[in-house]
């Protein structure tokens, strides 16, 4: 299988993988938005919600440099620039999640 392909394939796993969680997200944040710091504390204290939300987020990010990477292969001319911009956003879309991750373990 071609490289593109296997890209192509992993966009559109990773995009309908997060959709449940995302109806999931969407229906916590409703349920938390107008509550005080202790209930949010809870939420995110909670196991099973950390634990969803982690796999959520991993799940997001990878989406996100995926996608950010065809955009670059698509409009950036120069190979020096495209690989200097693709290593940032697939540098970026692992710290910023795992910084996430170690801030929710810390709650």
């Amino acid at each position: 299988m071609l490289s593109a392909t296997k890209k192509w394939l992993s966009i559109k796993l990773s995009s309908v993988i997060m959709v449940p969680f995302m109806i999931w997200f969407l229906l916590k944040f409703v349920t938390i938005y107008d509550e005080n710091h202790s209930i949010i504390l809870e939420f995110f204290s909670d196991p099973t919600s950390s634990i969803i939300f982690i796999i959520f987020v991993i799940i997001t990010f990878f989406n996100s440099a995926l996608t950010i990477s065809e955009i670059f292969e698509d409009y950036i001319n120069s190979e020096k620039t495209r690989k200097f911009a693709n290593m940032m956003v697939y540098l970026s879309s692992f710290i910023i999640p795992t910084i996430t991750i170690i801030t929710l373990n810390k709650l």
